[in-house]
């Protein structure tokens, strides 16, 4: 392959991955512009500190309720982990036992 076309793609790819990288920018705290009587956005600061203690106040009455997070369930953490391994674990199986015996298979071993 000519070396200048190949060169030439891979700046084209690199100048647009640079500008549509600006697009994917995360704001993990923004909370919108600041209005004229010191409004953020969705809701101001004071209206989000009162969620917040409203949330600590509903998991201190409610000890039992946990995180929220389901860690056995099949769509948590363990969960999840389980059902890939075994997924995986049965097609690797199934590649390796097939793998042993046919056509292409050492002499002498399988």
């Amino acid at each position: 392959m000519n070396t200048k076309v190949l060169f030439a793609a891979m700046l084209v790819a690199v100048f647009t991955m640079g500008y549509y990288a600006d697009n994917t920018v995360a704001f993990a705290q923004y909370m919108g512009n600041v209005g004229s009587q010191g409004e953020t956005g969705k809701y101001t600061l004071e209206e989000a500190l009162e969620l917040q203690r409203r949330r600590i106040e509903s998991i201190e009455a409610n000890p039992q309720a946990g995180s929220g997070t389901p860690v056995l369930s099949a769509d948590g953490i363990f969960g999840a982990a389980a059902i890939t391994a075994i997924v995986f674990g049965t097609m690797s199986g199934a590649l390796f036992l097939k793998g042993r015996s046919g056509k292409y298979a050492a002499m002498g071993r399988g």
